[in-house]
This record gives C-alpha cells, sequence and structure tokens, in this order.
C-alpha cells in the first residue's frame, strides 16, 4: 500500500517540525521537501512588488518535484534504500510518502497523488513574529513579509479555496506534540480504513482514497 500525505500551510507554521516528528513515528516513511526544488537564486525573478518572488510557485523547479515524486510511486522501495530509510521488514506492507511545503497544492498534477492534506495556518501577527525569529540562507530584506510574503500567501490560499482543494486544516499555534498526536492519529485511521477498502486505486489512479473521520473532528473539507 502506498500513501501520501502533503503537510502544507503557511511559511513558520510548524510544517518541518511535524513532518519530522511523523516521519520518526511511522512505518517505511521517506520525506520530500519543497524547499529542495527551490530554483537558483540568479533565476529567481524581481516582482512589481520590488521583491524577489521566492514565494511564487515560479520560483520552484515543480517537475523535477513530482519527478521525485514519482520515482517514489514506482518503487518506494528502492527510492527509501537510496535515501537511507530502513524498510522495516515486520512492518505492515505499507509505504508512507510525506511531502512538506509552503506550495504543495498549488500544482495541479501533484493534487491527485495525495492521499491526504493537512494545512497548517498562523494568524497574521504570531506568522510574523515567528519569521523574524528564523535565519535563512539568503536573508529577509526589509519590508519582506509584508510587502511579498505574506500576500502572496493570501492569494494563493485564495486559489486554493476558489479551486475547491480538499485539506484538513490545523490550528499552528497548537502545542507541538498536540498537532503530531492529532494528525499521527488521523493518518492512522486514514490507513486502517484503506486496508478494509482492498478495491481501492493507489494515488495517482482515477478512484480516491477513502477518508476516515479524524480526531481532528473532521474529514477533509474545503478551506
Amino acid at each position: 500500500m502506498k500513501f501520501v500525505v502533503g503537510i502544507g500551510g503557511v511559511t513558520n507554521s510548524g510544517k518541518t517540525t511535524l513532518t519530522d516528528s511523523l516521519r520518526k513515528a511511522l512505518p517505511n516513511c521517506c520525506v520530500i521537501h519543497q524547499d529542495d526544488f527551490f530554483k537558483p537564486q540568479d533565476q529567481i525573478a524581481v516582482g512589481e512588488d520590488g521583491f524577489k518572488q521566492w514565494d511564487a510557485l515560479a520560483s520552484l523547479d515543480m517537475e523535477a518535484m513530482l519527478g521525485t515524486v514519482q520515482a517514489w510511486l514506482s518503487s518506494p522501495q528502492k527510492f527509501a534504500r537510496s535515501h537511507g530509510v530502513r524498510v522495516q521488514p515486520g512492518a505492515p506492507d505499507v509505504h508512507i510518502l510525506l511531502l512538506e511545503g509552503f506550495l504543495l497544492y498549488s500544482f495541479r498534477p501533484l493534487l491527485d497523488l495525495y492521499s491526504r492534506r493537512y494545512f497548517l495556518r498562523v494568524p497574521y501577527e504570531e506568522c510574523k513574529w515567528r519569521r523574524s525569529t528564523r535565519s535563512y540562507p539568503v536573508p529577509d530584506p526589509p519590508g519582506l513579509f509584508d510587502g511579498h510574503v505574506w500576500p502572496m500567501y493570501q492569494k494563493y490560499k485564495r486559489e486554493m479555496e476558489a479551486n475547491g482543494v480538499e485539506v484538513v486544516q490545523l490550528d499552528g499555534t497548537q502545542p507541538r506534540d498536540v498537532l503530531f498526536l492529532q494528525v499521527l492519529g488521523d493518518i492512522q485511521n486514514s490507513l486502517l480504513n484503506q486496508e478494509s477498502s482492498p478495491r481501492m486505486a493507489s494515488p495517482g489512479q482515477a478512484a480516491s482514497h477513502c477518508v476516515a473521520t479524524s480526531p481532528l473532528g473532521t474529514s477533509l473539507k474545503r478551506v
């Protein structure tokens, strides 16, 4: 069984921390980070807002990311071994891929590959404060958050809503351990539900994965 999980949402909402905790807890689990697919700095255009467009989809090589996901789908065991992930011989025949990033649900070719999509939200003031405490390889210039980062987040979130992309919404201000246990339980419920539906398609096929009611108090819903 192949199970693809998206951990998306606004910048500095806890995506990477949650993903790392899930990776350690789930069997046969690989991770792909969207940030690993940024184009070189000299290929990032300057937009009308006066800033390099780091938070735009065009700043990412999404075709390369899609190819990496397809490599996992073609052979999860081979992908795991090549990325140093030990396949657990005693675990059920389930292989999990976690995709983590801030624009996971804005690239249409990836949308149908997810078995479960999560979206972390953080209020503006909290998000801005968290961003100010982070260090990046390319430091944020003055005014970047208000002039580019937050407006682009709102833009892509509106597009996601308009396109009817279904996600499980998460409150990124909750304690890390609370979020982790909620999402872990939800994934485990979904896996159990999928195992009880043997005729369901694999990611990327026409049929959708079955969705279990989760400890989050909801099944997949529109944002």
